[in-house]
């Protein structure tokens, strides 16, 4: 399964021949509801089909191009590695599928380009953020939205602290005076004098720097928060090591182990809401500053044309709209529709993705937060 990155998102923007199969839905990896999971993925695969099918493309075709999908269908571990979300994108060149920290709903999009708009949540800085928890005997990365976490497998990172040090008999390097009943690293401290508790610190530092590079590859392009989980003595020595510019101050103190997903959703919220919160109520600022310096607008028309010229340096986008339109990136013609038609697409939907792969910022406010109470609004750069 692919890492939703921006060269995945560029392709996923790039026309295609033939029609675009989009398919969301939620996915879960507890008990029986991995099996509730294949029976609606199934349902799902049958309905893209129908509308293949009412879109004029023979029942052959319709079945040969959703077969890379079937083959999903009875994949057990592929299903028992979901949590949140799952995205899947169809088409003659293209086959592709994400889990996400995303609550999607059933949804099914047939038509001549992808539909992405669902994927925002996960691709802007409105409410997407990273938690790392740390332990000498593994650390672990997750992905979350204002909706949901989901951990992220990266290979470059080491396993443990034994691994990173390559230490047969760790134990005998550092040792910690157990604080819990259990045993767990909740009150634990590093023990020893001098040389000994120098020597453990850098291990420690060591074993973090490799953490650090590792996560190089995918926060390079973020700018969002990184919350992190552990004993409240490792975190001053991942910060001395740390490279990545958005860390938060605060992080959730205790063993990652004694914590549950959902409690770390919510604890990890808790302390990157005030960073959104902020953000959102400076971009408004920002917006209302600049009115009438011709750096503000709300026209679809020339919003659309500004983001693929990579001026959109804030984009506001009102959760639930669609505009449906055509737009040609080589003309710069722009065509707005009351209703979806052949060829159309979501003009507010490809603005977002546009502006985010030029580096801007996007908001999904409620349509009463709009800076101009009107579906989109925007804030150029020159």
């Amino acid at each position: 399964m692919k890492s939703l990155s921006k060269d995945e998102l560029k392709t996923l923007m790039s026309k295609q021949k033939g029609p675009c199969i989009s398919l969301f839905m939620p996915a879960y990896r507890a008990g029986a509801e991995i099996q509730q999971n294949q029976i609606r993925f199934r349902n799902l695969l049958r309905e893209a089909e129908e509308k293949l099918i009412a879109n004029g493309h023979r029942a052959p075709e319709a079945k040969a191009l959703l077969e890379p999908a079937q083959g999903l269908s009875g994949n057990i571990p592929f299903w028992r590695q979901q949590s949140g979300g799952l995205a899947i994108f169809i088409s003659s060149d293209v086959f592709r599928h994400y889990g996400l920290p995303i609550n999607f709903e059933e949804l099914i999009v047939v038509a001549d380009r992808f539909h992405v708009k669902p994927l925002l949540p996960a691709l802007s800085g409105d409410g997407h953020y990273y938690i790392l928890t740390l332990s000498q005997k593994g650390s672990r990365i997750f992905e979350g939205t204002k909706q949901n976490i989901r951990e992220i497998q990266i290979e470059t990172i080491p396993k443990n602290l034994a691994e990173a040090l390559q230490y047969d008999e760790l134990e005998k390097q550092i040792r910690f005076h157990r604080g819990t009943p259990r045993g767990g690293e909740r009150g634990s401290m590093m023990s020893g004098g001098g040389a000994e508790l120098d020597d453990a610190k850098e291990n420690i530092s060591k074993y973090f720097r490799q953490i650090d590079r590792g996560l190089h590859d995918l926060l390079r392009d973020e700018r969002v928060p990184l919350v992190l989980a552990g004993v409240d003595y490792l975190f001053p020595i991942y910060r001395e090591v740390n490279t990545y510019p958005y860390l938060m101050e605060e992080g959730i103190p205790g063993n990652p182990k004694g914590i549950t997903t959902e409690q770390l959703h919510k604890l990890a919220l808790e302390i990157v809401r005030p960073y959104f919160q902020k953000a959102e109520n400076d971009a408004i600022a920002q917006y209302r500053q600049s009115s009438g310096t011709g750096l503000t607008s709300s026209d679809i028309k020339e919003i659309i044309r500004a983001a693929c010229d990579g001026r959109v340096g804030l984009l506001f986008i009102a959760t639930g709209h669609k505009q449906w339109g055509i737009f040609d990136p080589e003309s710069k013609d722009v065509q707005l529709h009351q209703k979806m038609e052949p060829g159309s697409e979501d003009l507010l939907d490809s603005s977002a993705i546009r502006t985010l792969l030029n580096g801007g910022t996007v908001f999904s406010l409620p349509q009463g937060k709009m800076p101009d109470d009107k579906p989109i609004a925007a804030v150029f750069r020159y």
